[in-house]
Formats: C-alpha cells, structure tokens, sequence
C-alpha cells in the first residue's frame, strides 16, 4: 500500500532567456528543441538516476500548438533520450505552467504514486504569442462576466495602480531598475551561470551561435531614462517596458524525487516542497492573485510571512510585486525579495517561469543556511496566483533527518 512521502526538488536548468520575434536568439530554434535540451542537461547532472525509474514527464506551455503542441512532456521525453516506457503530458495554466507541473508531480510523489519525475515549462513568445491561438468565448463580455480588457495583461497592472494609489509609478520605476542592477550583479559574480544549458542556435545569416546568458537585460537603466518611456497601454499610464518583463523564449525543466527515491540514488535535494496553493481573483486585477495563494500556502503550511526567509516572486510587472510587497508589510527594497533580480531584467517565459522562481530560490538556500522557509510566488492571467513553500534542507548547516 502506498504511503505519504516528502517531495523534494533535487535539481533544476533552464536554457538562457531570449528575446522574442526576429531580432532574438531563438527565432530559428523549436519550442521543443529548447525543452529537449534543457531536460538532456537536467539529466547529464544527474547521471546516477536511472533514466527507466523516472515515473513521468509533465512538460507545460501556454499556447499548445506547434512546436509547442503534440503532448509535450511526452514528445520531449522521447526526443531527450529516455526510454519509451516512460510517459509524458502537458499542463496548461499560463504563467504558472510550469510551477503547475512541479505541484501536480510532486502531489503524485506525496501520496506515493511517483517515485522521480522531471517538470518544467516552455514559451516560445517570437513564434506563438501569448493569446494567438485562443478563442475566448463570447458569452465572457457579453453576459460581463469578464471585461475585455482582463485580456491585456497589462491592462490588468494598470488597473493595480488605479486601486492603490500609493504604489507610484516612481516605486515601479525604481523596482524596474533595482531589477536590472540585482540581475547584472548576480552575472558579474557568477551566480546565475551555472544552471543555465548553453543553447546552440541559427542566426537570421545562417550563422551558427550559442545562447549562453540571458538576453533581455539592460543593466543601463536609470531613472532619468525610465521616466520619459511610453505607457502603451493607457495615454497617461504608469506601465512601462521598463516596469513589465519582456516578451521572452525559453525553457526550464526540474528533477523532483520521493524520500525513497532521494535514500535509493543517493541524491541530494536543494529544497523540500512544505504546500501549495492557487487561487483565483478577478481577471481585471489578475496581479494579485498571488496574495490569497501565498495566505492559503501559509495556513496549509502552518507558517506566517515572517516565517519566509526569502522570496522568489515574478516580476511579471513591477507595480504586481509591490501589491504583494504591500500587502504583507514587506519594504520595497528588502533584501529577502530576488535577491538576483527577475523577470522585468531576466524575462517571462510564460509557462517557464516557475521552475526558474525554484531554480533561484534553491540557489539562495545553498548560500544561507539561516534561512529555513522561501516562497516562490506568481500572479497568472484570467485572475490567479500559485504560491510555493519550500524548506532549506541545510538549514542551520545540517542536512534535514
């Protein structure tokens, strides 16, 4: 009989982050390419698991079509070279795609289904934007269950300037540049290198190249210069490029594992999944989904804010951390929140992005062992939030028994 087990994140890549459309990297590069070559680095890092003991392959993105359709977990499995007897599928929940996968995996791990899985996330922005390919249906604007504008994102950011007045385009501002500042820092001391998979690509000339660093970044940002950008989603608005993460291509995958399996093949976790939690809110605000899912994660894990010795929250606009930040009694510049900067610097991938939330947060914990509990947290179109407690197994130094 099945018994209830830990989860634990044992390891996660990603591939370097690119602009998306014809200027960026990967324009020549399938969507399933870049998840075929994160998963084959994921598995080369951890060579003593066996490839036929993986349970399965939850691969997500948030427009499934193309070379992002046909299954992906299953198609990218086979195509990284695991065995056929492994299964695979896909999971769809925009933003939070990927951090989906990783819960939906690890609640197979925790009731004992599972033993090993990989989840992780894809979004090719250049080839399929977000929205290209949907058809929402009528009945949202005309029974006005939804506003059409719900549909913009960043609409939905404005709208989080309009009901908090005090988060001032000044504070996104700031929070936009202290991004970029963290982001090239964490570069310059090599912190962020080391989980990234080089990425072979084909320029526009035909030309070979490699994708070895985050492309978006602009650690030139200044105040003065973010001041006079345009607000292309309201004459006279506070949203900005500077203040939102950019279109962007990538990949990310992880490696999570039963206690069992963690004893079996001698692995060592960087993080051990505490709870979990999504909620929902209004579409027109989708930026605070995050608030409920963190208070509904925090109260199934037993734990208050103070509790959470780091954050790792997407920076899908700056003024949605500082709802968040507000909300909780958190300063805008504390220390805990990316510590290495974000999304408005790193870039979004959609359904990517979570895994590289605990691919950085699990980084941090491998630094602080005084710290016990992070939290990765994202808002997500239509009105909802997912929110992740994870547990340092070396706090205070010791391996957790």
């Amino acid at each position: 009989m099945a018994e209830l087990s830990d989860v634990f994140f044992v390891d996660g890549v990603r591939t370097p982050f690119g602009r998306a459309g014809e200027k960026g990297m990967y324009w020549n590069t399938r969507a399933d390419d870049l998840v075929v070559k994160a998963m084959i680095g994921l598995l080369e890092r951890n060579a003593d698991v066996p490839k036929d003991r993986i349970d399965d392959v939850a691969i997500a993105a948030t427009s499934q079509t193309g070379d992002q359709g046909l299954t992906l977990g299953r198609s990218t499995a086979i195509l990284a070279g695991l065995p056929q007897t492994v299964p695979g599928l896909a999971i769809e929940r925009m933003c939070a795609g990927a951090m989906t996968a990783v819960t939906t995996m690890g609640a197979s791990i925790g009731v004992g289904m599972y033993d090993l899985a990989i989840a992780g996330g894809v979004e090719h922005m250049g080839k399929h934007p977000i929205g290209s390919n949907a058809d929402p249906n009528p009945r949202f604007v005309a029974e006005r269950m939804v506003d059409p504008e719900a549909l913009n994102m960043g609409n939905t950011a404005e709208r989080i300037h309009d009901r908090f007045p005090h988060l001032t385009k000044e504070r996104a501002d700031r929070y936009g540049m202290l991004s970029q500042q963290k982001v090239q820092a964490a570069y310059e001391a090599g912190k962020i290198q080391p989980d990234l998979v080089p990425v072979s690509t084909i320029g526009a000339d035909g030309g070979w190249g490699l994708a070895t660093e985050d492309e978006g970044r602009r650690p030139e940002t200044t105040m003065e210069g973010l001041a006079t950008l345009k607000t292309p989603f309201r004459p006279h608005g506070r949203v900005t490029a500077g203040t939102s993460s950019p279109l962007t291509d990538g990949a990310t995958v992880s490696l999570l594992a039963s206690g069992a399996a963690v004893k079996e093949h001698g692995l060592t976790p960087k993080m051990r999944m505490v709870s979990f939690a999504f909620s929902g809110v209004q579409p027109e605000i989708m930026g605070i989904g995050p608030i409920p899912s963190t208070e509904k994660a925090l109260a199934k894990a037993g734990l208050t804010i103070d509790d959470i010795g780091l954050f790792e929250l997407n920076e899908a606009f700056a003024i949605q951390v500082l709802s968040f930040l507000d909300h909780f009694g958190i300063a805008d510049d504390d220390p805990r929140v990316n510590p290495w900067g974000g999304a408005i610097a790193i870039g979004h991938p959609l359904a990517a992005s979570g895994v590289r939330l605990m691919i950085q947060l699990a980084a941090h914990f491998a630094e602080r062992p005084d710290v016990r509990y992070g939290l990765t947290a994202m808002c997500v179109g239509l009105g909802q939030g997912g929110s992740v407690v994870w547990e340092n197994p070396y706090y205070n130094g010791k391996k957790r028994k």
